[in-house]
């Protein structure tokens, strides 16, 4: 049977960097505020100037990813992106980074499933790939968070939280009887908080999706969370969906190399580490240097964590786990081949 193996990654994030002393001239915080609440040191923001969308981000972290690869984009069956922050209403970011690939017929696919996007891009990427509908496969990771953010007194709860960033993945199927790829996914979803974290406005379900009088300043334009009902609902779901995911692959959380989450918050990774009786070291961590960069989370801590040698030698396991905006939330098992 053919696994589906990770043959490369690739990330980018934009040159600017905002340091929690610089959104002290933003609004009334403080590094120590978001660093205590958080974990977060800094992030990454595109340009004021110009237009720089989901997809461009995306561009440079599958150019990354397709050359480690050895791949050239005319070798891909499919396109996954993932994200909540696309370019434009639409078409789909999918479409727009496949043409600035030089693509003209590939088909493309975007994810809106925030926070767990990478989740349910890996397991749709396994799909098609055991189904036999494809064999190399583009999964994307992108977000630009910063063009929607209230960056007021107002806004500072989401705000300090989110960066702008991308990362990709190289998957390829491969026959082989060795236990490798991606051994079990496990996925859920409950849309009665979906007003736990969502952004309002505009909204097709309104007869005008910009509604006439509402400046546009007004907060249904900007993310909005209810932090301590997602803090709550992660430490005690994620523990579940792991042992799902464990459950399903026939392992013990001992035989994990590394457990790569999602970024969202250094706190509730590391009350995830308490819960599951696992030393610092075996959880990933990079939110202090890039903030949330929600869809492109997960896969950008993968690369890092490749890049210095935390996790990737054949023989390797690692569990991803997220959640957030849906709320969704998942885990993943993958061995390295």
């Amino acid at each position: 049977m053919k696994k589906s193996i990770i043959r490369s990654t690739g990330m980018f994030v934009p040159p600017n960097v905002i340091t929690n002393h610089d959104l002290e001239d933003m609004m009334e915080t403080s590094d120590e505020w978001i660093k205590q609440r958080t974990g977060i040191e800094q992030r990454y923001w595109i340009d004021r100037e110009g237009e720089t969308g989901a997809s461009d981000l995306g561009l440079k972290a599958s150019e990354m990813a397709l050359e480690k690869a050895g791949w050239g984009s005319r070798d891909l069956d499919f396109i996954i992106f993932a994200t909540l922050s696309p370019d434009i209403m639409f078409p789909g970011s999918g479409c727009l980074l496949q043409a600035k690939l030089g693509l003209d017929s590939t088909p493309a696919l975007d994810i809106r499933q925030q926070c767990t996007g990478f989740l349910y891009g890996l397991a749709t990427a396994d799909a098609y790939i055991k189904s036999g509908l494809a064999n190399k496969i583009l999964l994307v990771g992108a977000e630009v968070h910063s063009s929607g953010l209230d960056k007021t007194t107002r806004g500072r709860d989401v705000t300090v939280i989110f960066g702008d960033g991308a990362a990709a993945v190289c998957i390829e199927g491969v026959k082989t009887d060795e236990k490798a790829g991606l051994l079990a996914s496990s996925l859920h979803a409950d849309g009665n908080l979906a007003q736990a974290l969502m952004t309002e406005l505009p909204a097709s379900k309104l007869p005008l999706r910009l509604p006439e009088g509402v400046p546009t300043n007004d907060v249904r334009y900007y993310p909005v969370m209810d932090g301590p009902a997602i803090f709550k609902k992660a430490i005690r779901m994620l523990p579940k969906v792991i042992n799902e995911s464990l459950k399903k692959a026939k392992m013990e959380l001992g035989e994990i190399d590394l457990i790569v989450p999602h970024q969202a918050n250094m706190r509730i990774n590391q009350a995830l580490g308490q819960f599951l009786k696992l030393d610092d070291n075996k959880i990933f961590h990079n939110i202090q240097k890039y903030g949330n960069t929600t869809a492109a989370s997960i896969p950008l801590a993968l690369h890092e964590a490749i890049d210095q040698e935390r996790i990737g030698k054949p023989g390797d396991v690692v569990l991803f786990a997220g959640l957030g905006a849906g709320l969704t939330w998942g885990s993943a098992i993958y061995k390295f081949l």
